[in-house]
């Protein structure tokens, strides 16, 4: 097995595959950015918020590393597109629910995004061909 997923086949489908793909790379990549801006929320942080303000910035280095896996290889990564596609919808539906509370509307509103951009990456990419087995799909060299 590959680490890297080729491109799908020549033609339309792989342009929307590219497609897909570069908007996970900016999705990684605005990830990063979190990371960095959390860093210095958690240099500034008090007492009671310096823990979760770690856990959340640490956390950002988790999604931008799942979100460059499935843009390198979106097809090869059996349940990737499906937790964290889970996690950022539970978190959105969470945000909405609690919409009055400080750091609800930014959060539920930016996972919002995450999660119209990934499942709009989910269908560029076919992200259900994960489950095919591979002697279904061949390696592609």
């Amino acid at each position: 097995m590959s680490i890297i997923d080729p491109p799908l086949a020549a033609g339309t489908a792989r342009r929307l595959d590219q497609v897909g793909r570069g908007l996970l790379a900016l999705l990684a990549l605005s990830t990063v950015y979190a990371f960095i801006d959390g860093c210095r929320l958690v240099a500034a942080a008090g007492d009671d918020r310096l823990w979760v303000e770690f856990w959340r910035t640490t956390a950002y280095l988790v999604f931008a590393g799942l979100f460059a896996m499935l843009a390198v290889a979106p097809r090869t990564r059996w349940g990737v597109w499906e937790l964290v596609f889970a996690q950022k919808l539970a978190v959105t539906v969470f945000g909405l629910a609690n919409f009055g509370v400080n750091e609800a509307r930014r959060d539920a509103t930016t996972d919002l995004f995450l999660v119209i951009v990934m499942a709009i990456s989910y269908v560029l990419c076919r992200g259900w061909y994960t489950w095919r087995s591979p002697a279904a799909v061949p390696e592609q060299r």
